[in-house]
């Protein structure tokens, strides 16, 4: 039996129509936001704190913290897949999400990181508020970066680590719209 030379090209065509519709789909995907720290509000993070400078060993502050008591429950932003839990030595207990428009959210400084290895929904628990990490010492925060997989070139600075500008986004503008959630007691 002979293998007709169409048939390889004719699967490379389909997997990569394929790879291009979930990418597409990706993109897609409404990006809409709830705040990661259960009862925080805009006023618990500083607005000109993402791409502060100069900021220790990173240079450049590619994030926001938003502030709030030990223990407070952090959740999903958005839904999405738990790409990473686990420990870093600057972010301490991290949880990284892969979500709509091809975004990672990552969540640092965590006291704990119990979010699962898998899909989760927006609003499901993936920690709690810490000091993990070279936040030790600190006040407790979330720390809280979305970098895009995709690079935006118009994003791009002449700035200090400018080049990194076109993959990081400023949570606290795509929080502005998001509502804020209620603190939950934890059970005793």
């Amino acid at each position: 039996m002979s293998v007709s030379p169409y048939r390889p090209a004719r699967l490379l065509r389909a997997f990569l129509a394929g790879l291009a519709g979930v990418a597409a789909l990706g993109l897609l995907l409404p990006a809409g936001m709830r705040m990661p720290v259960e009862g925080a509000s805009r006023n618990d993070w500083h607005p000109k704190s993402f791409w502060y400078e100069p900021w220790g060993a990173s240079g450049v502050h590619k994030g926001i913290d938003i502030f709030a008591p030990h223990g407070r429950r952090v959740v999903a932003a958005v839904p999405g897949i738990v790409v990473y839990r686990g420990h870093l030595p600057r972010g301490g207990h991290v949880v990284a999400v892969l979500g709509p428009k091809w975004r990672i959210h990552y969540h640092a400084h965590l006291a704990d990181a119990h979010a699962p290895s898998r899909l989760v929904r927006q609003g499901t628990m993936l920690g709690a508020v810490g000091a993990s990490g070279n936040a030790a010492g600190k006040a407790p925060h979330l720390h809280y970066a979305v970098v895009s997989l995709l690079p935006l070139p118009w994003r791009y600075s002449s700035g200090t680590q400018g080049w990194k500008k076109m993959f990081f986004l400023d949570p606290g503008a795509l929080l502005e719209d998001a509502r804020p959630q209620a603190a939950t007691v934890p059970p005793r």
